[in-house]
């Protein structure tokens, strides 16, 4: 099968390492979804986290390899927390914008839940701002295809200084992260809440859920929820951990 068609170690190591993090609904504090944040194990540079490698990986064509060496090891994390009764609705995975441009990764995709037995419902797949620079349709067509086939998508980062948020109305997504610099807003006064207000409302107008990232405190969180935002990530709802150290702790 594709698993035994790729490299998945380098220099007897796992060429990816992958952590998560909860997303959690504000109004019980359980977690709803789980995020992944991938590093990468280089044997000249050591390891690199996101910020040091993703940029420059999706201008080649590697990224659509390490796109299938993250699926493999999600779809894998996945099992695991459904065999130890972690309760969670999706666990997400980054996606390069680009490979909603190839014919073979639908195919892909469905090939490895096939062969793990993962239900399309439990994989979210993670797309950054960058998405909304595509004009064309083709990336919204294939966003919706996955999504018929029971596949969920989150934009990342929305609402940050340089994303041209009337193009989010041209791509039917399921979640929409907003960025920390939202976050940082609430508080600040009350024009400050009522622009973080209307970006929540412009969210969930979209037929879209939002979900603030960046959120330490619980006067934050409660003031999200007036907002009509549901969920949140950040310092209140938990750092980034190992697989291990999730399987380890029974979520609530």
């Amino acid at each position: 099968m594709a698993d035994k068609e790729i490299q998945t170690t380098v220099g007897g190591l796992r060429a990816v390492e992958m952590q998560y993090r909860s997303i959690r609904e504000i109004s019980g504090g359980h977690t709803a979804f789980y995020q992944s944040q991938t590093r990468l194990n280089s044997p000249k540079l050591g390891v690199l986290t996101p910020e040091k490698f993703r940029d420059v990986c999706e201008m080649t064509n590697q990224s659509s390899k390490l796109f299938e060496l993250e699926l493999i090891q999600a779809l894998d994390a996945c099992n695991t927390f459904i065999e130890r009764e972690i309760a969670f609705n999706w666990l997400s995975l980054h996606m390069p914008v680009r490979c909603l441009r190839e014919q073979r990764t639908i195919r892909m995709i469905n090939e490895h839940c096939s062969q793990k037995e993962i239900p399309t419902s439990k994989v979210c797949f993670e797309l950054a701002v960058n998405l909304l620079e595509e004009t064309d349709g083709e990336a919204s067509d294939t966003i919706n295809k996955m999504r018929n086939l029971g596949y969920h998508f989150m934009l990342a980062d929305f609402g940050e200084s340089s994303c041209p948020m009337m193009r989010l109305s041209d791509f039917s997504v399921d979640y929409v992260m907003l960025s920390p610099e939202v976050s940082n807003y609430i508080g600040k006064s009350e024009r400050s809440d009522n622009a973080v207000r209307s970006i929540i409302s412009f969210v969930n107008e979209l037929g879209s859920e939002p979900i603030a990232d960046g959120v330490f405190n619980s006067k934050q969180a409660e003031l999200l929820y007036s907002f009509e935002c549901s969920y949140c990530a950040g310092s209140l709802a938990g750092k980034y951990m190992t697989e291990r150290y999730v399987r380890g702790r029974k979520e609530e």
